[in-house]
């Protein structure tokens, strides 16, 4: 019994030290200390709405805005994932249709190919311009919220024409809500496409329609 006692004592303190005390002090000192970060780095528009988080990416449709890298995921937040294709894989390359003989089951995937295509003709660019990787290829999470200056600036003469303005203010906006690598050395050159998008808003007014956000869990641009 003197054992037994024993070893309660030591289960409840140690309930009550990790699963109480300890979550409750990181808590208090996360939203002390950045509580933006903390609260899951939600995004707001002009009026104060939230609208998704700058770490969570989302899926754009409309051509007044720019548009997100490819998404294994369709842009779930609840189910994030990568294609686990490498380099080498021919599927990743020419992409693969649907097996008709399995109804239930979509196999299709849009291969690399294809998307410098799309790319290309969306963004009327030239045949033989070169794409930027993060433009055509999905990450490994599948919701990767950031793109590259150089896709952003490939995208900008769309942007500027859906709306109406000289693409050189396009460009000042990219510019403006570009980041270098963290701490100087970690990672790339990148720019948010969310917080990009909500510039663009704010500078220029909402398009009309406005269906920008296609699919994910991470709040939605559309109004």
């Amino acid at each position: 019994m003197q054992t037994f006692m024993l070893a309660l004592r030591a289960t409840l303190v140690t309930l009550i030290l990790t699963g109480l005390v300890y979550p409750l002090a990181v808590t208090a000192g996360a939203q002390l200390v950045f509580p933006h970060r903390a609260n899951g780095s939600i995004v707001v528009d002009e009026k104060g709405q939230e609208v998704g988080s700058e770490l969570i990416g989302q899926g754009f449709a409309d051509p007044a805005y720019f548009h997100s890298r490819p998404s294994a995921s369709g842009y779930d937040a609840a189910n994030s994932a990568g294609t686990n294709l490498g380099p080498t894989s021919k599927k990743l390359r020419d992409g693969q249709p649907d097996d008709p003989t399995t109804k239930d089951v979509d196999e299709s995937f849009v291969g690399m190919k294809a998307l410098v295509a799309a790319y290309r003709t969306e963004n009327r660019l030239a045949p033989g311009t070169e794409v930027p990787a993060d433009a055509v290829t999905r990450s490994e999470s599948g919701i990767d919220p950031d793109i590259t200056p150089e896709n952003a600036a490939l995208q900008a003469k769309r942007v500027a024409t859906a709306r109406g303005v000289a693409v050189e203010r396009v460009l000042s906006i990219v510019a403006h809500n570009s980041d270098g690598r963290d701490l100087g050395v970690l990672g790339e050159d990148h720019v948010n496409v969310l917080e990009l998008n909500l510039a663009l808003d704010r500078t220029f007014g909402r398009t009309f329609g406005r269906a920008a956000h296609i699919a994910g869990d991470g709040g939605t641009l559309a109004k």
